[in-house]
């Protein structure tokens, strides 16, 4: 990942503000039963933390990896004000060291990476999930640039379930959708919008 990129994430996270606020996705919150209880959870581009710290609350052992080193900051702060433990690495998601047999579920949510690092990244994240564990993605879907209300302009970091189904031979998909909802997350995603969701387990 370029310098320019992460200069852009220092300078956004680096408000004080929380950017995408600190109430967890909505997805996340309404799915997280579908996670193996007490586990080990890879948040991936976690940013500011507040999907960590909900997970956090649920009993999960959390692992955040990001390339901002002030979202780690503020992910930080957000966890000891809320008495969670979380584990954070400053990392370009194609270099981290996903492991083997390590994560009991993986959470992507908005991490947009093009098409080159989805191929990259997807398959050693799928190889690090132990058996029966789960993989769950938000993303903002192509349609999203017709309606403006966060997310990348670029429509390769963008994804539909039939970029998705290819990267994730041999799973059991558990939920797929692509479809309008309102995403309200901070002064980021404000609104009415258009995403994919989709949650596969190892088997």
């Amino acid at each position: 990942m370029s310098e320019e990129v992460k200069q852009f994430w220092n300078e956004r996270f680096g408000r004080e503000e929380y950017i995408y606020g600190t109430a967890p996705n909505t997805f996340l919150e309404q799915s997280v039963h579908t996670f193996p209880s007490g586990g080990n959870v890879l948040c991936i581009a976690e940013g500011e933390g507040r999907n960590a710290l909900f997970l956090g609350k649920q009993g999960h052992q959390v692992h955040a990896v990001d390339l901002s080193i002030e979202g780690k900051a503020k992910a930080e702060r957000l966890a000891q004000e809320n008495g969670v433990s979380l584990q954070y690495t400053i990392c370009d998601l194609n270099d981290f060291e996903y492991g083997e047999n390590r994560w009991d579920a993986i959470v992507s949510i908005f991490a947009h990476v093009d098409s080159a690092s989805r191929a990259n990244i997807y398959p050693k994240a799928i190889a690090s999930l132990k058996e029966g564990g789960v993989f769950l993605l938000e993303s903002y879907h192509p349609k999203q640039l017709e309606y403006g209300t966060g997310g990348p302009k670029d429509v390769n970091m963008l994804v539909t379930l039939e970029d998705l189904r290819p990267l994730f031979p041999g799973m059991t998909i558990v939920h797929e959708a692509e479809l309008e909802r309102d995403v309200t997350e901070g002064s980021f995603h404000t609104g009415n919008a258009y995403v994919t969701q989709w949650i596969a387990q190892k088997n």
